[in-house]
């Protein structure tokens, strides 16, 4: 399916052709390029128009530029335009003006991610659904994932994020979106505001793009749910409200049941049941956020709450798997939960939450007793009180549950020295050098969350325990 033309791309950017060409997506990375999409050279980290001949080599149908690189043939399909980023907004912006379905914008410091995994599964079973990618949701990630979409969109699925004031409302003001919603609002990128009122106020910005007479969606149970319900009412919109003390769609329990979430809820006065196929109270409350949501665009909502039974975490964002250790015996396995994406104490909070619920398996391993086991990396971006909210982890209920907290860098050092000597794993300055001892600190029985934010890179230890284990044979192979 073309999604831009070179008439089409030229007229909404302002730039120039220099030949006829029609692309079928769009991307700004030659490692995941596809022929026919339409090359970006964004200038971020690297300047992208370096990589723009690999692109055409690779099949890229044009590459959109701010002029023609020197190892580029005079006769190559380009769009040349006065600023690459500014062209990219431009192709978002009229991306969104032509399409006619629906579209929900995502914020939030914790969730926003596998909510917007979640509308997705919900969504797309009940029309052509279009979302984000893994977590493109900045001031390049909003215009690209709007640039992708395809016109004949049902829905349209956005994540917005930010790290620091002022970053929402533009993003927001791009999408368009005719529902907003907020996640939650927790203490997360704190070294750029003053207090967590700051970023409520933030995340509430998000309701400056909403289409006239579109709906605000809300926790109720965060302590600044007021600010978002303000905003949302100085902008106009009618707001739903989820959570515990939710009045619209009601929270009344989640229960862990091995690998499965069983929540009971309430939408308006009708029982509201749906199960998740991961455990973790967070998930049930991201699922209710996203069934209000669904109601909010008049989809169905039976159809998405058994769509919902289908989703499973991302990469990274709390994925459970088994990991097997012997090819023969089956039954010698560690089960692992792939937290390593982003941290911070909230999310932290709830992993710890999920870790502590899973069950162990005895007598099958060296230690015949199975263990839950924790590799914890810093939170970045905590802003002044960073040390106590690390040290504050150690007060946390379900860490009494745990048998090992191993550490990871120079923030958790104030966790390490808190915990208990009979709790109190390794210490180390990187993820790197836990490698070597993985082998001695893991067993058939346990189970292992590693957690902390993407610098820490805890996806090394991950990545070294998936290599632990072997596939099983089959009957036939055995």
């Amino acid at each position: 399916m073309t999604v831009w033309t070179a008439s089409d791309a030229a007229a909404a950017t302002g730039g120039q052709t220099t030949a006829d060409w029609s692309a079928t997506g769009v991307s700004i990375d030659t490692r995941t390029l596809q022929p026919g999409d339409l090359f970006v050279a964004l200038k971020d980290q690297r300047d992208g128009h370096a990589f723009t001949a690999q692109a055409l080599e690779k099949g890229a149908a044009a590459a959109l530029v701010d002029h023609r690189p020197a190892d580029v043939p005079e006769d190559a399909p380009l769009l040349i335009v006065a600023d690459v980023l500014a062209a990219l907004e431009a192709l978002g912006s009229a991306a969104r003006a032509r399409m006619t379905g629906q579209v929900v914008a995502v914020t939030g410091s914790v969730g926003k991610t596998s909510t917007k995994e979640m509308l997705l599964e919900m969504l797309r079973a009940q029309g052509a659904s279009h979302a984000s990618v893994a977590s493109y949701n900045n001031h390049w990630g909003v215009p690209l994932t709007l640039a992708r979409m395809p016109a004949d969109t049902d829905f349209g699925i956005i994540e917005i994020g930010m790290n620091h004031p002022g970053e929402i409302a533009p993003l927001s003001r791009l999408a368009r979106p005719h529902v907003a919603l907020v996640t939650t609002v927790a203490p997360a990128h704190l070294e750029a505001f003053d207090d967590i009122t700051g970023i409520a106020v933030e995340k509430a910005s998000i309701f400056e793009g909403v289409e006239p007479g579109g709906i605000a969606v809300l926790n109720a149970d965060v302590e600044t749910s007021a600010i978002l319900m303000a905003k949302a009412l100085d902008c106009k919109l009618r707001d739903i409200s989820f959570g515990a003390y939710g009045t619209d769609f009601k929270l009344i329990r989640a229960d862990l049941r091995g690998d499965t979430t069983v929540v009971q809820a309430q939408m308006g006065a009708d029982p509201l049941l749906y199960k998740i196929a991961s455990p973790g109270r967070h998930f049930a409350m991201n699922a209710l956020g996203a069934l209000a949501v669904v109601a909010a665009l008049r989809a169905d909502v039976a159809l998405a709450t058994a769509a919902l039974g289908r989703w499973r975490p991302y990469k990274g964002r709390g994925q459970r798997e088994r990991i097997h250790f012997d090819l023969v015996d089956t039954a010698l396995t560690l089960d692992l939960i792939d937290d390593s994406y982003n941290a911070n104490p909230t999310s932290m909070a709830a992993a710890l939450d999920v870790l502590a619920s899973v069950p162990v398996t005895n007598d099958i391993g060296r230690v015949s007793r199975g263990r839950r086991i924790a590799y914890l990396g810093d939170m970045k971006e905590l802003g002044p009180d960073e040390t106590a909210l690390h040290a504050a982890l150690a007060d946390l209920p379900s860490l009494q549950s745990l048998d090992r907290v191993h550490c990871i860098g120079p923030l958790m050092r104030a966790l390490h020295d808190r915990l208990p000597d009979y709790q109190r794993g390794d210490w180390f300055e990187t993820s790197a050098e836990a490698l070597p001892l993985l082998k001695r600190r893991l067993d058939s029985g346990d189970v292992v969350l590693a957690k902390g934010s993407l610098s820490m890179k805890l996806g090394l230890i991950v990545d070294a325990i998936r290599k632990m284990g072997h596939a099983p044979l089959s009957e036939e192979e055995g």
